[in-house]
């Protein structure tokens, strides 16, 4: 194995550079060497690359961005993990301490101590190799392409985001935002059962996609009031279920709003104000769940079955791609959306 490999390290804002560094290396807690095929760009790496920071996480030092991982097996410290050069793999790109109750209960995602990719300091995937934990690596069915694997990431919070939401059978869901995770969500609420899916956004082609992958009504909100054409769909009752896929504050406030009495809404993007206003004696009044979520837990397994078993497509919402070089090219490519961008991969 060479000594060095080639990442694009994130320096500071707008200032990201694809250059020599030191190769992971195999260690008892991060125990097989991965060999990266495909690599999702996230909406927090571009968040990264525009403003520095995330919630909690600010970009102190030079880091490699990128979490959305899928790549083949190179070097395994010991095989009783499971695990054989050549194995090709989707990897979860965060592993905890498995001690703590979160984690014996099953709730991982909550650990204190979660070692996650590209959360600063934390180095990331947009590289040539990733060393990581073997329970934290599934087996691609041979059906599945790399780039269907660096897409169970997302998956994966869209999935959660169902569970969490408690989709049930014969529900009407809203989904309010149309990108990678608007769709997924849609998708996965529709393989738990829901049977209607009405989905709003301001981009027609992410539109007509949503549409193509099962939505049931699509509302351009850039034409139309999406909370007035909400309600009139369901006769003034409202949703069971609605999802802010947005990341924006007046999605929440609405999706308040068109949840049926006794609704759920289901946080799902990121909003960057931290304190918003929400109509508390409504939702009182009314009795609304409102739910938040933080990335996933015991995912992987289920999404990478839906995907198989041809339950969600994910391969629709990949639009281009870059080569590694092209890492940084591929920020600016995503944050203003260009050519209908929905997913870009890099391919290391």
């Amino acid at each position: 194995m060479p000594a060095t490999m080639k990442a694009a390290v994130l320096h500071a804002v707008h200032d990201m550079r694809v250059e020599e560094v030191p190769l992971p290396e195999v260690t008892p807690e991060r125990d097989v060497l991965v060999r990266l095929r495909s690599v999702g760009v996230c909406g927090s790496d571009v968040h990264f690359f525009e403003r520095g920071i995330i919630g909690k996480y600010p970009l102190t030092a030079p880091t490699i961005m990128g979490h959305e991982a899928a790549g083949e097996v190179v070097e395994v410290l010991d095989e009783a993990c499971g695990l054989r050069p050549g194995d090709r793999v989707a990897i979860e790109p965060g592993y905890t301490c498995r001690r703590c109750e979160f984690c014996r209960t099953g709730r991982y995602n909550m650990c204190r101590e979660v070692v996650f990719l590209a959360a600063p300091p934390i180095h990331g995937a947009f590289a040539e190799y990733l060393a990581w934990p073997s329970d934290f690596l599934f087996r691609l069915p041979d059906a599945l392409s790399y780039d269907d694997g660096a897409m169970i990431e997302p998956l994966s919070v869209g999935l959660w985001a169902a569970r969490r939401g408690g989709v049930g059978v014969g529900d009407t869901a809203a989904i309010l935002g149309a990108g990678p995770i608007g769709l997924l969500t849609m998708q996965c609420a529709l393989a738990a059962g829901a049977t209607r899916a009405i989905v709003s956004d301001l981009e027609t082609g992410r539109l007509e996609l949503a549409q193509r992958l099962g939505a049931s009504e699509i509302l351009d909100a850039s034409e139309v009031d999406a909370e007035a054409a909400i309600m009139e769909m369901t006769g003034g009752r409202g949703v069971d279920l609605a999802f802010e896929c947005a990341g924006a504050i007046p999605a929440l406030q609405m999706a308040l709003r068109v949840a049926r009495n006794g609704g759920t809404v289901q946080i799902v993007g990121m909003p960057a104000e931290q304190h918003p206003q929400i109509p508390l004696y409504e939702m009182i009044n009314r009795e609304l769940d409102l739910r938040g979520l933080f990335r996933y837990a015991n995912c992987y397994p289920p999404a990478i079955s839906l995907v198989a078993a041809g339950r969600v497509d994910v391969a629709s919402l990949v639009t281009h791609h870059f080569a590694l070089e092209e890492t940084p090219e591929a920020m600016t490519f995503v944050h203003e959306r260009r050519d209908g961008v929905v997913k870009a991969l890099i391919t290391p």
